[in-house]
């Protein structure tokens, strides 16, 4: 064989690998995300203490039955008495020493506030979220730091929000974890809410670590999805807080535009005719992106 026809094979030989090392760009399955908030809405409203909120703890048991799952239960002092909540963890081990957390909240408003509010973007579209990015996580170890997924109970308020009457899963999950050391492991904690909206616009939460929205800023970049984060700036309190108070990195991924003059918050028009598969992609997207350059850090 002479070296020329040698150096073509390999040339070729090359070529023919070039697909495999670099492959063609494909997106989060939004559609299965919205398929996973379409079954938990149906569920129906899902507060504290009701026949809704069991059937919801149910629903996750039964998605992560091959994982490693924490059932993370407490007794919230509320202004109506003491109220049993749980939160659920989910581990998927990595290979670097660390954690990403990736949460959201998944009950709704107790009926105080309005029994008929089925929390499709406030609650459903993230769980709906956070459950495909399982699948996408789910059977490998992951080349970069070990991702939890975070689902807190008891985000909202029970009467009206304050700091003593809201958020009170995170608050009881970051005290835990600042206890028993959890806390310094984490390099990155991101929360998603309401960020199913068809009409998606994320602002800048800015009370989130600097460094972590501009990551997020980045991801988003890669797929030309810019005009749908940090146009405005907003402070929202949230699920995120109890982690930002005790020095870890986080961000507060929201859309608190819901709907006109935000009018869909909070209501009985929070259903799922509002949420989209589109939004839901280019959350996963970013999601997924943010967890890789995190990694790279």
């Amino acid at each position: 064989m002479t070296a020329h026809l040698l150096r073509k094979l390999v040339v070729a030989g090359m070529l023919l690998f070039i697909p495999l090392a670099f492959p063609a760009q494909t997106h989060f399955n939004g559609a299965k995300a919205l398929e996973y908030a379409r079954q938990f809405v149906a569920i129906g409203p899902r507060w504290p203490t009701s026949q809704g909120h069991l059937r919801a703890e149910e629903f996750l048991k039964s998605q992560f039955k091959r994982d490693q799952v924490e059932e993370d239960t407490f007794t919230a002092n509320t202004p109506i008495g003491m109220v049993p909540m749980r939160n659920f963890i989910v581990r998927f081990a990595g290979k670097k020493d660390g954690v990403i957390v990736l949460a959201s909240h998944y009950e709704t408003n107790y009926p105080l506030r309005n029994i008929n509010f089925v929390g499709a973007n406030d609650g459903a579209a993230t769980t709906g979220l956070l459950l495909e990015i399982a699948d996408q996580l789910r059977g490998r170890t992951l080349d970069g730091y070990s991702v939890w997924l975070v689902f807190f109970d008891g985000e909202e308020a029970i009467q009206s929000w304050s700091t003593s009457d809201s958020t009170y899963g995170s608050r009881h999950l970051a005290a835990k974890w600042g206890k028993d050391g959890t806390l310094g492991r984490i390099k990155a904690f991101i929360l998603a809410d309401m960020i199913g909206d068809k009409n998606l616009d994320i602002q800048r939460e800015t009370r989130s670590t600097d460094w972590l929205v501009e990551l997020v800023r980045q991801a988003a970049k890669k797929f030309g999805y810019d005009r749908y984060f940090c146009q405005t700036d907003a402070p929202v309190e949230d699920d995120h807080l109890p982690f930002v108070q005790r020095g870890v990195p986080s961000i507060d991924v929201i859309d608190l535009d819901y709907g006109p003059n935000n009018s869909y918050h909070h209501t009985v028009q929070d259903t799922l005719d509002k949420v989209s598969a589109r939004s839901l992609t280019i959350d996963g997207d970013v999601f997924l992106e943010a967890i890789r350059l995190i990694g790279l850090r």
